[in-house]
């Protein structure tokens, strides 16, 4: 049974929203064969390549997130997401691709994927044309769909002592681990925060709140094509 991560009321309600969507993203046949090392390596590295050019516009959307943002609070929240992506996650991927021979250099001047631009041009497009709430919607998806992930693959490996050595161990425990889980709980404290700042006590009777999910609900499906790009590294 899939847990259900504690980021927020923000989140669980535009999760909730979206369940069909949000459970191909985190049910995805990649995530799945994460979970029990039966991903092709080949889709792993594509995967990973793919993932740290997208890390790089992911990190300028929270950047932008400094720009739009009307609090202090706000502020430093996105600058240690910032911090967080490029100076820790980024490097999991650099980590990982040197012991398979593939440079940073190699990272960083990678072509995208199709499913790649269309999905980070689309979180630093809800920037550039909303505001800091439609900018923090649109990156969500990313941030909790991974913390969720990581959660339920560490939750079938302690039910499932049977799968050992996963080659991808690293990778779920950077995901499952306290870091990341603690970014994505304060990440959800500070969107709640946000909210109410800006839409009230009840946010879900704003006119906003419709647009919002919009946005949520779009990144989710991107999110998911992204894993379909990742398998189709494997042909």
């Amino acid at each position: 049974m899939s847990l259900i991560a504690n980021y927020g009321s923000s989140f669980a309600q535009w999760r909730k929203a979206c369940t069909s969507e949000w459970q191909r993203y985190i049910g995805h046949s990649f995530v799945e064969g994460l979970a029990n090392g039966s991903l092709p390596s080949k889709a792993f590295l594509h995967y990973l390549v793919q993932d740290y050019v997208y890390l790089v516009h992911y990190s300028r959307a929270w950047a932008l997130g400094v720009v739009k943002a009307e609090t202090l609070a706000e502020m430093r929240s996105c600058a240690a997401t910032v911090d967080a992506l490029v100076n820790h996650e980024m490097a999991l991927h650099v980590q990982i691709c040197g012991e398979a021979g593939i440079s940073e250099a190699q990272l960083f001047d990678a072509v995208e994927e199709d499913e790649n631009t269309a999905y980070t041009r689309y979180v630093i497009d809800a920037g550039l044309s909303g505001d800091f709430l439609d900018l923090m919607a649109a990156l969500a998806p990313c941030a909790f769909g991974y913390g969720e992930i990581g959660l339920n693959i560490a939750q079938d490996m302690t039910q499932s002592p049977q799968i050992k050595n996963n080659p991808y161990q690293t990778w779920i425990d950077s995901y499952s681990g306290d870091d990341f889980q603690n970014m994505c709980i304060n990440l959800g404290k500070m969107i709640d925060d946000a909210i109410v700042y800006r839409l009230g006590e009840q946010p879900q009777k704003s006119p906003r709140w419709a647009a919002l999910q919009k946005r949520f609900t779009r990144a989710t499906q991107l999110e998911a094509k992204f894993w379909d790009m990742g398998l189709r590294g494997a042909d």
